[in-house]
């Protein structure tokens, strides 16, 4: 199964199980489906609770924000991710705090969907990864996308949660298959945290974003055929905040595609910098995009953007004595 299968398949489930589960999006309803087709069957099934909204994110996000607030459940696709600092305020000033400041906890089951990431040439404006601008907000956590987690466990636990959430879903992984580790790699999942290993005992340990798990996965392979280097991949669902359990390692190596300066990536690093710095032979190392647009031309996105060689490197460099 592909993971936009596995995505489509978990938003069937929420709306089936739901009769008070709605839908906003631009161009969601069928035959479209949407601009990457994660929602196509959906409005055939559900009429009526999968809406076709007009072009104004923070619109879409403030509709879905007053439905929360009345009790129901509500999921809003933004196009692109880039387009979600247009809701910034919806989010920000309102949906993140209605949890908390009428007194008394009120439940918000609202998750807002944001493709993000690069790597398919669609240039500056849609290629980003913006979850930094989201960190450390008060009544709001982050989760991402993954090959390694089924969907319909993450969105139980982010609805679960009552609270808003932000659900990255990094684009190029649409098209891959889920759960795809290559030999000889062992992988599991459990309580949101999905692990690729060898040894119990690794030399080097990666947390990364579900984004990042191929090119995690492809540097893992080289390093261990090429330089008998073993790590461990630590990748979790819920990006902030972040709570996930990192086996002690001689070197971390924390790694995302956005670019650097008050990141995710710089607070699991100051997370872990305290948790293991008993057993760390150097500071937590941070793995990042350029400092730069994300240019359309694929040579030059390339360029650009975090890759399989980055990371190598960082877990090399991480090693050296």
């Amino acid at each position: 199964m592909r993971v936009a299968e596995n995505l489509n398949a978990a938003l069937h489930g929420v709306l089936g199980d739901d009769p008070d589960a709605y839908l906003l999006g631009e161009d969601i309803l069928d035959p479209y489906g949407g601009a990457f087709k994660i929602t196509r069957g959906l409005s055939e099934r559900f009429p009526g609770r999968v809406l076709g909204t007009p072009i104004s994110e923070n619109a879409i996000t403030g509709i879905a924000t007053g439905l929360a607030l009345a009790g129901d459940t509500a999921i809003v696709e933004i196009m692109f991710a880039d387009f979600v600092a247009l809701a910034f305020d919806q989010i920000y000033n309102c949906a993140s705090k209605s949890v908390t400041m009428f007194g008394s906890r009120v439940p918000m089951r609202l998750v807002v969907r944001c493709p993000s990431g690069g790597g398919r040439g669609y240039g500056p404006t849609h290629s980003q990864s913006p979850m930094k601008h989201f960190i450390g907000m008060p009544g709001l956590a982050l989760y991402e996308m993954s090959p390694l987690h089924d969907n319909r466990a993450v969105f139980a636990e982010m609805l679960g949660r009552a609270q808003p959430c932000l659900f990255f879903e990094d684009k190029v992984l649409y098209t891959r298959r889920m759960y795809d580790v290559p030999a000889p790699f062992r992988w599991e999942a459990e309580g949101g945290v999905a692990r690729v290993w060898l040894d119990e005992r690794p030399d080097c340990v990666i947390v990364a974003p579900g984004g990042m798990v191929p090119r995690a996965l492809e540097a893992m392979r080289s390093l261990l055929l090429e330089s008998e280097i073993s790590c461990t991949l630590v990748v979790p669902s819920r990006l902030y905040p972040f709570t996930a359990d990192v086996p002690a390692a001689r070197a971390v190596v924390v790694v995302e595609e956005s670019t650097a300066g008050g990141t995710w990536g710089s607070e699991v690093a100051q997370v872990l910098h305290r948790r293991l710095w008993g057993s760390l032979r150097r500071p937590v190392t941070q793995v990042s995009s350029r400092d730069s647009v994300i240019p359309a031309a694929a040579h030059l996105e390339r360029e650009v953007i975090v890759d399989a060689g980055d990371i190598r490197e960082a877990v090399k460099g991480a090693l050296r004595d």
